[in-house]
């Protein structure tokens, strides 16, 4: 568990329990624990356990009813999970993942004084957030803008000593493709484009010459290199020779 933690960047959680009762070296954060839910909802069985009301057993040859004790599952719209939890430290606590015309959240409430309590928090988080917030589609804007920068600023790069004069450029790849944003707050995204102008060639394809950072007012939200996307190679001995005779004056004979 704490190997799979560390893959998943979660730096302040550590386990020593595998039943999750009290222990100080047993801890985690509201944030890592939606970053674990997270990813736990990418496996099918997982997720279909947790999204499942109740259902059947048979232990010994009878048959057991069980029900989920999420208070939310069923009783929410969109409510698909997650988990409920209480300890005499961490008292009580309730991880959901809620889906809405295909938008998903996590919210998590810990030490919540009563089960009351715990669900009418996880609900005004739920409700907030989904009339609060909106996805853009990132990717789409970051494309738009790279491909308005090249049609101005691709023909003005100069390659000294190159065989050929054009250079193509692309992105390396975009990782927040769909972001979300609080409503109306568009506007604050804004793209900065930068890039040098003169090389040397050769250069190789996949070279860095710049790079597109993505910002949300004063916070970066992403920064994607700008490559190379074929290589130039540098001009040898034919190339010169053919470029010295393309540009001889044409002769007629008379």
């Amino acid at each position: 568990m704490n190997k799979k933690a560390e893959e998943l960047g979660l730096k302040n959680t550590n386990f020593v329990t595998p039943h999750g009762l009290d222990n100080e070296e047993h801890y985690t954060t509201a944030y890592e624990l939606a970053v674990l839910t997270d990813y736990a909802l990418q496996n099918s069985k997982f997720a279909n356990i947790v999204n499942t009301k109740s259902t059947t057993i048979n232990i010994n040859g009878a048959n057991r009813n069980i029900t989920n004790t999420n208070e939310l599952l069923g009783n929410l719209n969109g409510v698909n999970g997650v988990k409920t939890g209480f300890t005499g430290n961490a008292m009580r606590c309730l991880v959901t993942s809620c889906t809405r015309e295909g938008n998903q959240i996590i919210t998590v409430v810990l030490g919540a004084d009563t089960k009351k309590q715990r669900t009418s928090d996880s609900i005004k988080l739920i409700e907030y957030a989904f009339k609060e917030y909106e996805r853009i589609n990132l990717e789409e804007i970051i494309k738009k803008e790279f491909e308005n920068w090249k049609q101005i600023n691709e023909s003005r790069i100069y390659i000294n000593k190159a065989q050929r004069k054009n250079i193509e450029l692309e992105l390396e790849n975009i990782e927040n493709r769909i972001i979300p944003i609080k409503k109306g707050t568009q506007k604050d995204i804004k793209v900065e484009i930068n890039c040098i102008y003169e090389y040397e060639a050769p250069l190789e394809k996949g070279k860095k010459v710049g790079n597109l950072v993505v910002k949300n007012k004063e916070e970066i939200i992403e920064t994607i290199d700008i490559v190379v996307k074929n290589e130039i190679k540098k001009k040898n001995i034919i190339s010169y020779m053919i470029q010295f005779f393309e540009n001889l004056p044409t002769c007629l004979d008379f």
